[in-house]
């Protein structure tokens, strides 16, 4: 948003359900609690502060990608926790991406704020010039913060299923003692608020008041509720089939669809870190910086460390561009000598490939060359990450440059293809059953923006179902979808082997490639959701453990 917080108030300090008290001050202004919410602009304040709590995923696992405990990325510093999630010395007890407390503290937030906030007008700012400016505002304050709330419970279910549903403020000794409620419990409740407030939030702030971006707006309302039902619906969640779940995630999906306020970007390149896109939804957007570059760029490059290296299983993932097809597809062209020849241009767009350009460089990840084993910290893989990664940043000490990053946590391809799927399951490709398309025509549109032939009519639903996943790893490659998706579809097992490839020159010119196993991983059925930290339960003994943690 463009105003910054001046005030951030107690809420950055607050730790979950079992921690510390609301603090009635604010540590750096020292403001007493009403003082606070008897301010318009400390108010405003206070919500951009809850906004503050929303996460992006350029390193939030000990410096590393989520991706990076997927099949889709390696990470290369063997010191990362995150190679935790995958090598079984994970624990309730040593948790990782522990966003308990942190998401409780968001929520508490948001409590705080709605019971605060209900019946003020400040009336004391009624003769100002402005204050159709505060009106206007305060009136969506509550729907902006209602939805927040519903977004940080998603993040919690997503992660430990059932945990406690908490909509007013508790004093310590409450909240030490509440109770985890259903999964399904949660994900109504998510759906609830959504229904309930995206009748009433803009469909952009743009033309509204003073223009701010990144604000809460009707669409991202709509996005969350097609997600929150897709994973209801999965299999993780669904154990008995039941097809109506589908229908509600295919229904909610479908609002979106129609209501025509977003569209594809023109280029597959202009979807992430650009906060003027067609397609965002919704974004977190990040000051200035070059952290992420320098966690990202190749080893061999002015600043670079390596760190989250996409995986052959990745690039094995993409399509080949001329006939549309899977390259282990007998009639699909490819050819083995020129692995990277024809493939599907969003490749490119994530990936940095051996004889890449990248800074005036060429990409050297043949055994031996300026990017590539045995040097020190090389990728593993034979891989760099493109995405997200903004070439155009400098690390050379004397001239050292920053630029602003945009984490993408909702954009209108995903939404297309949550429509895809729920629709496939219950009704197949090719029939809309009275809706505005079919999950042919939704993954298609996708498809066609990236200049890739369409899925053919008539598939089988089985056989669309697993292009569509495929589909859905490509397109939303390195926006922190892969790490769920294989958990809510249960296909964990299948990503445990790890591949790279082997990268030597040829004598007579060219390159020999041979694919090789990198890593064997771990997975096991109970890490499809993570344990409860045993800290909170320490704290509270009304909550219950994960199964098999």
């Amino acid at each position: 948003m463009k105003k910054i917080a001046t005030y951030t108030t107690a809420i950055l300090l607050l730790m979950g359900t079992g921690g510390c008290d609301f603090l009635d001050y604010d540590e750096s202004s020292y403001l007493l609690e009403e003082q606070v919410f008897s301010d318009f602009d400390r108010t405003e304040s206070f919500l951009t502060g809850i906004y503050a709590f929303l996460p992006a995923d350029f390193s939030p696992v000990d410096g590393a990608m989520r991706s990076s405990a997927s099949d889709d990325a390696l990470h290369v510093w063997d010191q990362s926790n995150v190679r935790k999630f995958y090598n079984g010395s994970w624990s309730a007890v040593t948790p990782l991406d522990n966003v308990w407390g942190r998401m409780y503290a968001a929520i508490r937030a948001s409590n705080k704020f709605l019971e605060e906030i209900e019946g003020e007008t400040f009336e004391d700012l009624l003769w100002n010039e402005e204050y159709w400016k505060v009106k206007g505002k305060l009136e969506l304050f509550p729907y902006e913060a209602r939805f927040l709330r519903a977004y940080f419970y998603f993040e919690l279910v997503k992660r430990y299923g059932s945990v406690p549903l908490i909509t007013t403020v508790l004093t310590p000794e409450e909240a030490n003692g509440v109770s985890q409620v259903s999964f399904d419990e949660v994900v109504q409740f998510i759906a609830n608020e959504c229904d309930s407030v995206w009748k009433y939030l803009p469909p952009t702030h743009q033309n509204l008041l003073e223009g701010e971006t990144g604000r809460i707006t009707k669409g991202a309302a709509l996005a969350l509720k097609s997600r929150v039902l897709l994973y209801a619906a999965s299999p993780l969640h669904n154990e008995s089939a039941d097809p109506q779940k589908w229908i509600d995630a295919a229904d909610a999906a479908i609002v979106l669809i129609d209501s025509v306020l977003y569209e594809l970007e023109g280029n597959y390149d202009d979807v992430v870190n650009n906060p003027t896109s067609v397609e965002l939804i919704l974004g977190t957007r990040q000051g200035e910086s070059n952290s992420f570059e320098k966690k990202n760029f190749p080893m061999g490059y002015e600043g670079g460390n390596t760190g989250t290296c996409p995986t052959q299983n990745l690039v094995d993932a993409y399509e080949m561009a001329t006939t549309g097809l899977p390259i282990d597809d007998p009639g699909s062209d490819y050819d083995s000598n020129f692995p990277y020849q024809d493939r599907d241009p969003r490749m490119e767009s994530t990936v940095l490939r051996n004889g890449d350009m990248f800074k005036g460089q060429t990409i050297e990840t043949w055994y031996g060359g300026t990017h590539a084993q045995p040097g020190a910290n090389a990728t593993r893989t034979g891989y760099y990450l493109r995405k997200y990664v903004i070439e155009s940043i400098n690390l050379s000490p004397t001239n050292t440059t920053r630029k602003r990053h945009t984490w993408v946590l909702f954009r209108y391809a995903e939404v297309l293809l949550n429509y895809a799927e729920a629709m496939n399951e219950v009704y197949g490709p090719d029939d809309a059953a009275g809706r505005s398309m079919t999950a042919l025509d939704a993954v298609n549109l996708v498809r066609a923006r990236a200049e890739m032939a369409g899925f053919p009519a008539g598939m089988s639903q089985a056989g669309f179902r697993e292009r569509l996943r495929n589909e859905r790893r490509v397109e939303l490659a390195f926006e922190d979808h892969r790490f769920w998706d294989i958990r809510r579809w249960q296909t964990g097992e299948s990503t445990k082997e790890i591949l790279g490839i082997l990268i030597t020159e040829n004598p007579f010119g060219g390159y020999a490639y041979e694919q090789v196993v990198v890593e064997e991983r771990v997975f096991e059925e109970k890490m499809n959701l993570y344990p409860v930290p045993q800290t909170e339960i320490y704290i509270n003994n009304n909550l219950q453990q994960n199964p098999g943690w």
